[in-house]
């Protein structure tokens, strides 16, 4: 199995992504259409859920 190549994404496409989702659009479709890992997927969902933000020191606890 061959390691995929790290990627980065800025905060709009990010935020399209998840605009994709909450209108309906199906998760699976979402991340073959736009070849996006589950796991990073759906840490946006969860980030943009929590406090609407993905930058990392937003979305630190206080622990």
């Amino acid at each position: 199995m061959t390691r995929r190549q790290r990627r980065t994404f800025s905060k709009t496409f990010k935020e399209q992504i998840v605009q994709l989702y909450l209108s309906g659009k199906p998760r699976a479709e979402i991340i073959k259409e736009y070849d996006l890992t589950a796991s990073a997927f759906d840490k946006w969902v969860r980030q943009h859920r929590e406090n609407g933000s993905f930058e990392e020191r937003d979305n630190r606890t206080s622990e």
